[in-house]
């Protein structure tokens, strides 16, 4: 079976960003390649669920 294919692009982050992110790759056993990548798919993840709280919840009334 063939690797799924990846988007390749560049990212430009301030080395401050850059330290943390590899300080918490090393933690979770990932390069930084990986961490990146699993924070963005958590943070699309939520996204799609709020967006679907959202669209179930009535919209809040407005108090007068």
């Amino acid at each position: 079976m063939a690797a799924q294919e990846r988007k390749p692009f560049l990212l430009r982050i301030s080395p401050e960003l850059w330290q943390e992110i590899e300080k918490w790759a090393v933690d979770e056993l990932r390069s930084v390649n990986g961490q990146i990548e699993f924070i963005l798919r958590q943070a699309v993840a939520r996204r799609k669920s709020q967006a679907g709280k959202e669209s179930e919840d009535p919209p809040p009334r407005r108090s007068e």
